[in-house]
């Protein structure tokens, strides 16, 4: 297997000149590790002399879904704690006679469980995390389950809160425990971070309040809202552990008690779940766009710029770390650079 790394890197480095990104970290390979990465841009535009690095800290914001709560969820599968498809309210008193209670984690995986398509935490539940708790699990549904697929910030925190009640742990405490600590990924945290680990981070969007942009603070609101914990956003990771997170996945002669997950659970994840229903959906990954299920290339991405790629079948992965949210909201120009990417990673 081989890969065009000049292609690679021309692709990236013009997503910098046209300031899609103000830097990217990116690499690819296969189960036995890297086969090529690089860098390119600068950290940060105000300090022009100091570049990306493969080791900068990257806000991952919604590939916190993959790392803290479709791994954990994994692992209470795996032991056989979890039912996909046992209905809530019969094993989470919690939920229990509410609209919620007849919702399945397979339902909240592929974002056909009919909750409430965006958080908006603040404006509905005020600030109290407990308050805030209480009124996503008790809210009524947008339409019946198994309806429609709909993507949902909501699937990932009702799974984060479902994931601590049955380990009985906090989910920055259960993803270390289980999955982030036995691969090795020790840089990979829940925010806020500490000031000399935020040194090394990617900024990511201007804060109106400070007029600064935010360095080790999550940008998602919802993230740190909730004091940086969740299970929509608010983890931190570097490009090594993203890595050994893919290689993980993909590597079947790796024994099942080293994390939590497994390649079963991997296997079981990237197959089409949602029937008749379109967009395609596996358990929180989708078919990568332009690709068909057949092609078997499968994508996560999280809104700050970051992407994470993955093929059981060709045995390849590919990760493209940017900070877009540096410069803009808007997806477009950075849509077109992770297309292309792909194309070139997975030929």
């Amino acid at each position: 297997m081989t890969y065009d790394s000049d292609r690679i890197e021309a692709l990236l480095e013009e997503g910098v000149r046209d300031k899609v990104y103000p830097g990217a970290v990116w690499a690819v390979g296969d189960s036995t590790g890297i086969r090529a990465q690089g860098t390119t841009g600068v950290l940060d535009p105000d300090q022009p002399d100091v570049p990306m690095r493969t080791d900068t800290v990257f806000d991952a914001a919604s590939l916190t879904k993959i790392l803290a709560v479709w791994s954990s969820i994994g692992a209470l599968w795996q032991d056989g704690t979890l039912d996909l498809d046992q209905p809530l309210g019969t094993i989470w008193p919690e939920v229990t006679g509410h609209p919620l209670g007849a919702v399945t984690t397979r339902q909240l995986l592929t974002h056909t469980a009919g909750v409430p398509l965006r958080a908006q935490l603040k404006n509905l539940y005020g600030t109290d995390a407990e308050d805030i708790r209480s009124g996503v699990l008790h809210e009524r549904l947008h339409r019946p389950p198994g309806q429609a697929v709909e993507y949902t910030d909501r699937a990932a925190l009702i799974l984060g809160y479902l994931a601590e009640h049955l380990s009985g742990q906090p989910l920055d405490q259960l993803a270390t425990t289980r999955t982030w600590h036995p691969l090795g990924m020790n840089s990979t945290r829940f925010g806020p971070l500490p000031d000399e680990i935020a040194a090394r981070c990617a900024p990511t969007e201007l804060d109106q309040d400070t007029d600064t942009h935010l360095k080790g603070i999550a940008h998602d609101f919802s993230a740190r809202l909730l004091g940086g914990v969740c299970g929509i956003a608010g983890v931190f990771t570097v490009l090594d552990d993203l890595v050994a997170f893919l290689r993980y996945m993909l590597d079947a002669s790796t024994s099942r008690t080293r994390a939590g997950f497994g390649t079963k659970w991997t296997a079981y994840s990237l197959t089409i779940q949602t029937g008749e229903l379109h967009p395609a959906r596996g358990l929180f990954w989708h078919p990568a766009p332009g690709t068909t299920a057949e092609q078997d290339v499968w994508v996560h991405y999280g809104f700050t710029g970051t992407g994470m790629w993955v093929s059981p079948t060709k045995d390849r992965w590919a990760v493209l770390l940017t900070n877009k949210l540096y410069y803009t909201r808007d997806r477009g120009p950075l849509t077109d650079v992770r297309n292309a990417f792909r194309g070139l990673a997975f030929r």
